[in-house]
């Protein structure tokens, strides 16, 4: 199953990034992971804040996807036409990819460990 997991922006101060939108657009904060990671309820998407160690994009936003094997689901979609920029590898929180796809858009695939 495929489902959109997040939408991810990189920055290079994770509080300070939160507490812009936390504290003006006042989305509530569900996880934060020093200044490594965040994330925020986006009223049915989860809005997620990556910290310098963490913007897997070079600081371009981009959808992640939650998948159950990342390494088939990157086949498959590089089979389509998508271009491979990183992964699958495995990160904090389980195996993660990077690609573009063929309109050049970086998107992240993601499977948590169980």
């Amino acid at each position: 199953m495929t489902r959109i997991g997040n939408v991810l922006y990189g920055a290079r101060n994770v509080d300070e990034a939160v507490r812009f939108y936390r504290d003006v657009l006042g989305l509530a904060v569900t996880f934060q992971d020093g200044g490594r990671f965040a994330t925020l309820d986006g009223g049915g998407t989860t809005f997620a804040i990556a910290g310098p160690e963490e913007d897997l994009t070079g600081g371009e936003p981009a959808v992640s996807f939650k998948v159950d094997d990342v390494a088939a689901m990157t086949a498959r979609l590089t089979a389509a036409g998508a271009l491979l920029v990183r992964g699958p590898e495995e990160g904090p929180d389980g195996v993660r990819a990077v690609l573009r796809d063929p309109a050049g858009n970086p998107l992240v695939l993601y499977a948590s460990r169980q």
